[in-house]
C-alpha cells in the first residue's frame, strides 16, 4: 500500500530519513558496504521513504539503483537487480555511452546464464565484477521494495555483497512488509543472519503519532480538520501513513462510509489469518478496548493453548497489539470492515457472549461495556439498569462527559420498543441527561433536553426556570437567563429554597454583567432566604462570592476580599464542584480585575483551574479560570507564558461562555502580536456566541474590534465599535468603560494623525463627557479600582492634548501612572506619544530618543509588533538611533556586538520558536509541538527575522548556533 507521493508531504519522518541517509552514505568508510532493512506494517509507508532516500541519496553523488520484488517466488532470479539496470539503463544518455555499456555488459551476462548457468558462486561473483564497473568508483546504493517476496538468488547476492565478498562499495536499502514473515519464512533467517553484521541495521517504522496524523490529513484535505474529524481520524487510521490519506481524501471529496480500497485491503488481511485467529480478531472487533485475555476466552471459547497462539498470530500479522490491559485493533477500522462482513445473528450472538460473561465475573460490574453489549444483542430491557448505573459511577468520579454519554444511552434505551413496560422513569433520565450535558459544556444539548423536560411535565415551573437560566447564562445567553431568574423570583408559588437559589445565581450572573450594585442587593437577598433554608450551602457560596466582588469593587476591598475568601473555604468544605469552581472563579478575576493585584491574581487563578479539573469540570470552569490567568499574565506583560496558558485551555474546545472567555483572552495577544487574521476570527466567534451577553464581554469585545481597526488604518470602523460600547451597554464597572473610552478618543486622535478619516468633532464631545461621568462614578468605588481607572482617564487626557496640540507632559503623566500600576505596554504606548510630542516641538529630542528606545525595548520584549513598527516609523524619521550603541546606518557596530548578546532582544517565546527553526521544523510542525496555530507561528518568526535583522531561516539559525543554543 503505497501512498501517492504527488498527493501528500512526508510527514513524521525527519530524523529517520537523516539517519538512513547517513547510515548508507556519510558513515561508510571507503570499500565497506552497509545496509539498512526498514520493516512495518502494510501502508506504513516503506515505499514512500525509499524514494525520498533514494533522491537525496542521489543528490550526495552516489549511484542507486531501484528494484521491487515480486509475488511468483523462485520463477524469476535475481528479479529486482534485473529491473534495477533495465531503469538505470533507460535513464541513461549518449553521453554516459561508457556506463551504458557496462550495464548491457551485465544484462547480457543474465541472459547467458539463464541459457546455461555456471554455478550460484561464479554468478554472485560476476555481478559483483558488473557492478564493480557500472558505479565507476562511486558509492553504489541497491534499494529493493517488498523484499517478503524476495527471490533465492537475490537473498544469495545479499549475503554475498554484504559480507564483503565482492569488491564493491555497497549499500543496501529495502523495505519489508512486516505482517508477511510468519512461520519459517526464508527472509527471516537472512535478517537474523545480517543482523550479525555491524553494518547492518533493521528499523521497525512505526505509524505517525497523533499530532502528525493531524498534520498529515490537513495537507491531503487542503486545511486544518475540525476537531471532531481529526480525532475520528486519529482513532479509524491508527496513525498509518496510507490509511490517514485514504481517510483525508474521502474527507476533503464529502464522500461517506469507507472506500472500497481500504475495504478490501483489511479484508484480505484478516483473510489470510488462520482460522482461529481469524475468530479471535472478530471477537476483539464487537468488544470494547482493551480486552482482557479472560474475558476473550469466554467470548471465543477455544483451548487456552489454542486461543494463546491464535492471539500470537493475529499480532504477528500486525492486526491486534497486546499489552498488560489486553487486546486492542491496531486499526478500529478493522472494527468497521467486519462489521459489515458479519451476518446479524453472528453479531448478536458475539454480543451476548460478552454481555453473559461480564455478569458472570466475580469482579465487579464493567456497568459501560455491559450495557453496551446488552444493547448491541437486542436486550434494551438488560442493558437500561447497566447504563443508568455506568452514568452515576461516572457522576461520582465527575467524568461528566462520560455521564452525559451514558445518560443519552439510557433515554435511547428507555425509547426502544421492547414488548413491555420499563421500570424506568423517563422524566428522571432527561434531567439527569440535562444536567450532564451541562457540566461538560454541552450547552445546547442542555436546553434542547431541558425542553424535553418541561414538555414531559416532569419538575415544578419555579425549578424549570432555575435550570434553564443556568444553562442559558453557561451558553453565553445572559439577557435571557435574567429574565428566567426573575420570573423565580416574582412568582408567588415558589418556595424559599427556590427562592434563594433563584437570587443567589442571578447575583453570580449580575457580576458577569458588570451591574455590581445590583449583584450585591441580590446577594444580600439571597443570603436572606438561605438564612431560613436548611442545606443552603450552595446559595451561600454563590451570593458570598457576588457579594463580596461588590463590596471590595464599591466600598471596602479587604473586607469583599475577606468574604471571598471565606466564601471558598465554605466551598472547600462541601465538597461540591461548582461550588469550588464559582468561589475560585470570581476571587481570581477580582484579583486580576478590579483589584490590579496581578500576580496573586494569576496564582489563584491557576491554583483554582488544577482544583476544578480534579473535579472534573476541565471543559468549564477550567477554561475559564484560565482564561483570567492569561489577561493577568497579558497585562503584567509575560505575553509568552499568556500564549501557552491559552493554548492549553483550548485544548478542552470549550464551547458558550467559556469559550467566549478563552478567545477574548487569545485575541488580546492576537491584537498586540498584531495577527490582524487571528484577531478578527476570534472577534467573529465571539460575536456569534454573544447573542444578548452582557457587558463584561460585550465591552471587551468592542474595545478589542477598535484596537484591532486602529492597527489596520480603519479609524471609521474603531469609531463605530466606541459609540455601539456606549450607548448599547450598561455596566457598573468603570475600568472596562474607561479602557472602551480611551479607545475611541485614540481612534480620533489616529484619524487626525492619518488625515485618511476626518475627526468626528461630536463624537470627540460625547467621549470627553463619558470620561468626565467614569472619572466622577469611579470616586465612589473603591481605591484599587479608582488607581486603575485613572490610568485610563490619564490617556484619555493625553489623546484630547493629542487632537489640540499634543501636550508631551500629559503623556509623562500616562507613564508614571502605568509604570506604577506594572503595566508594561500601555507604559510603552504612552512613552511614544510622549516622544512623538517632544519631536513635533523641536524640543528635548535627547529625551525623546532615550523613551523610544525604553519604549521599543519593552515592546520587543513582548513582541508587540504594530508598536515596535510605529516606534521605528518614528525613530527613523526623527533619526533617532534604537541602539544607543549604533546611529542609523551603521552596520559595523551591529556586527561588532557580543555573541552572546544577539538573542537578548527576543522573548522566551521567540527563543523557543527559533530553537525549533535551527531544528530545521517548518512552521506547521513548530505550531504542532508548541500547541498554536501555523499563523502565530509566522508572526513570531517574522519578529524573530525583524529583532535579529536577518532575511532567511539560515541566517536566523546560524545566530541561534553561533550564540550556543544548538
Amino acid at each position: 500500500m503505497a501512498s501517492d507521493v504527488d498527493t501528500a508531504p512526508l510527514v513524521g519522518r525527519a530524523d529517520l530519513l537523516r539517519e538512513v541517509r547517513s547510515a548508507l552514505l556519510d558513515d561508510l568508510a571507503q570499500g565497506h558496504t552497509a545496509a539498512v532493512f526498514l520493516t512495518g506494517e502494510s501502508g506504513v509507508g516503506k515505499t514512500r521513504l525509499l524514494r525520498e532516500v533514494s533522491t537525496r541519496l542521489r543528490e550526495g553523488g552516489a549511484l542507486v539503483l531501484t528494484g521491487s520484488c515480486l509475488d511468483i517466488g523462485d520463477a524469476s532470479p535475481l528479479h529486482p537487480l534485473l529491473q534495477a539496470l533495465r531503469r538505470f539503463d533507460a535513464e541513461l544518455t549518449a553521453a554516459q555511452a561508457r556506463t551504458s555499456s557496462a550495464v548491457r555488459g551485465l544484462l547480457q551476462m543474465f541472459a547467458d546464464e539463464t541459457a546455461g548457468p555456471d554455478g550460484a558462486g561464479a554468478l554472485l561473483e560476476r555481478v559483483s565484477r558488473g557492478l564493480h564497473l557500472i558505479a565507476e568508483g562511486r558509492p553504489l546504493v541497491l534499494v529493493l521494495d517488498d523484499l517478503q517476496w524476495v527471490d533465492r538468488s537475490t537473498r544469495q547476492l545479499l549475503l554475498y555483497l554484504l559480507a564483503g565478498l565482492g569488491d564493491l562499495q555497497l549499500s543496501v536499502l529495502a523495505a519489508v512488509r512486516a505482517e508477511s514473515l510468519q512461520g519459517a519464512h526464508p527472509l527471516r533467517r537472512v535478517l537474523t543472519e545480517l543482523r550479525r553484521l555491524r553494518s547492518v541495521r533493521v528499523r521497525d517504522l512505526m505509524p505517525l503519532d497523533r499530532a502528525d496524523t493531524e498534520q498529515l490529513a490537513a495537507a491531503v484535505v487542503g486545511r486544518p480538520l475540525a476537531a471532531e474529524a481529526a480525532e475520528q481520524v486519529w482513532r479509524r487510521s491508527g496513525g498509518n501513513p496510507f490509511v490517514i490519506e485514504e481517510l483525508a481524501r474521502d474527507l476533503r471529496d464529502g464522500r461517506d462510509g469507507l472506500s472500497d480500497t481500504l475495504r478490501e485491503i483489511f479484508l484480505a488481511r484478516v483473510d489470510a489469518l488462520p482460522q482461529h485467529a481469524h475468530a479471535v480478531v472478530h471477537a476483539v472487533a464487537a468488544g470494547v478496548e482493551p480486552v482482557d485475555h479472560w474475558l476473550l476466552a469466554q467470548v471465543v471459547r477455544l483451548p487456552e493453548q489454542e486461543l494463546i497462539e491464535a492471539v500470537r498470530a493475529a499480532v504477528a500479522h500486525r492486526l491486534l497489539v497486546s499489552a498488560d490491559d489486553g487486546y486492542r485493533l491496531r486499526h478500529r477500522l478493522v472494527a468497521e470492515v467486519l462489521q459489515d462482513e458479519l451476518l446479524p445473528a453472528e453479531r448478536s450472538g458475539l454480543h451476548r457472549r460478552y454481555a453473559e460473561a461480564l455478569t458472570s465475573a466475580e469482579a465487579e460490574l464493567h456497568q459501560a461495556r455491559l450495557a453496551h453489549h446488552w444493547r448491541l444483542a437486542g436486550e434494551p430491557a438488560r442493558a437500561l439498569p447497566a447504563a443508568m448505573a455506568a452514568a452515576q459511577e461516572a457522576e461520582r468520579l465527575h467524568g461528566y462527559a462520560e455521564a452525559h454519554r451514558h445518560w443519552s444511552a439510557a433515554l435511547h434505551l428507555a425509547d426502544t420498543p421492547t414488548g413491555g413496560p420499563l421500570a424506568v422513569d423517563r422524566a428522571e433520565l432527561l434531567g439527569h441527561a440535562a444536567e450532564a450535558a451541562h457540566h461538560s459544556g454541552e450547552h445546547a444539548r442542555a436546553l434542547a433536553l431541558l425542553e424535553d423536560l418541561a414538555r414531559a411535565d416532569g419538575m415544578s415551573s419555579c425549578a424549570l426556570h432555575i435550570r434553564r437560566a443556568r444553562y442559558l447564562a453557561a451558553a453565553g445567553r445572559s439577557a435571557l437567563a435574567e429574565t428566567e431568574y426573575q420570573r423565580v423570583l416574582e412568582a408567588p408559588d415558589c418556595t424559599p429554597r427556590e427562592r434563594a437559589t433563584a437570587a443567589a445565581h442571578l447575583a453570580e450572573l449580575l457580576l458577569h454583567l458588570g451591574r455590581y450594585a445590583d449583584a450585591g442587593q441580590r446577594a444580600r437577598e439571597a443570603l436572606d432566604l438561605a438564612a431560613v433554608v436548611e442545606g443552603s450551602t450552595t446559595e451561600v457560596v454563590l451570593a458570598s462570592s457576588a457579594l463580596g466582588f461588590s463590596e471590595a469593587y464599591l466600598e471596602d476591598p479587604d473586607a469583599g476580599l475577606a468574604v471571598m475568601r471565606r466564601a471558598l473555604a465554605t466551598a472547600e468544605r462541601s465538597g461540591r464542584p461548582e461550588d469550588v469552581a464559582f468561589a475560585y472563579l470570581h476571587l481570581a478575576e477580582l484579583l486580576t480585575g478590579p483589584l490590579n493585584i496581578l500576580e496573586e491574581g494569576v496564582v489563584v487563578a491557576r491554583r483554582g483551574a488544577e482544583r476544578v479539573a480534579e473535579l472534573g469540570l476541565g471543559r468549564t470552569w477550567e477554561t475559564r479560570l484560565l482564561a483570567i490567568a492569561t489577561n493577568g499574565l497579558f497585562r503584567v506583560g509575560q505575553w509568552a507564558e499568556a500564549e501557552k496558558v491559552v493554548a492549553a485551555a483550548l485544548r478542552h474546545r470549550p464551547s458558550g461562555a467559556d469559550a467566549v472567555e478563552l478567545l477574548l483572552a487569545r485575541c488580546r495577544l492576537s491584537v498586540g502580536y498584531g495577527d490582524i487574521e487571528a484577531a478578527d476570527r476570534d472577534l467573529d466567534a465571539v460575536a456569534t456566541v454573544l447573542a444578548g451577553g452582557g457587558a463584561r464581554h460585550v465591552i471587551p469585545l468592542l474595545t478589542l474590534r477598535a484596537g484591532l481597526a486602529m492597527w489596520q488604518g480603519r479609524h471609521d470602523l474603531a469609531r463605530q465599535a466606541v459609540q455601539r460600547g456606549l450607548t448599547e451597554i450598561r455596566s457598573d464597572d468603570v475600568g472596562i468603560l474607561a479602557a472602551l473610552v480611551w479607545h475611541g478618543l485614540r481612534a480620533e486622535a489616529e484619524a487626525q494623525a492619518s488625515r485618511t478619516v476626518a475627526v468626528d468633532e461630536t463624537a470627540v464631545r460625547r467621549l470627553r463627557d463619558v470620561a468626565d461621568r467614569v472619572a466622577r462614578k469611579s470616586e465612589k468605588a473603591a481605591r484599587p479600582v479608582r488607581d486603575v481607572v485613572d490610568g485610563f482617564l490619564a490617556l484619555c487626557a493625553a489623546e484630547v492634548g493629542r487632537l489640540n496640540g499634543n501636550d508631551p507632559e500629559l503623556w509623562a503623566r500616562s507613564v508614571v501612572e502605568w509604570e506604577r500600576r506594572n503595566h508594561p505596554y500601555p507604559a510603552a504606548y504612552s512613552r511614544l506619544r510622549q516622544a512623538e510630542a517632544l519631536l513635533a516641538r523641536r524640543s528635548r529630542v535627547a529625551t525623546a530618543g532615550k523613551l523610544l528606545r525604553e519604549a521599543y525595548q519593552v515592546a520587543q520584549g513582548l513582541g508587540a509588533v504594530p508598536l515596535m513598527s510605529e516606534i521605528k516609523t518614528l525613530a527613523t524619521r526623527a533619526r533617532v538611533a534604537l541602539d544607543e550603541r549604533e546611529q542609523p546606518g551603521d552596520r559595523d557596530a551591529a556586527e561588532s556586538r557580543p555573541a552572546d548578546d544577539e538573542l537578548a532582544v527576543l522573548t522566551a517565546r521567540e527563543r523557543e520558536v527559533l530553537a525549533a527553526v535551527a531544528e530545521g521544523l517548518t512552521n506547521k510542525e513548530i505550531g504542532q509541538r508548541l500547541f498554536i496555530s501555523e499563523r502565530t507561528i509566522g508572526v513570531h518568526v517574522s519578529h524573530i527575522f525583524d529583532k535579529l535583522q536577518v532575511r532567511t531561516r539560515v541566517q536566523a539559525s546560524a545566530i541561534y548556533l553561533r550564540n550556543g543554543r544548538g
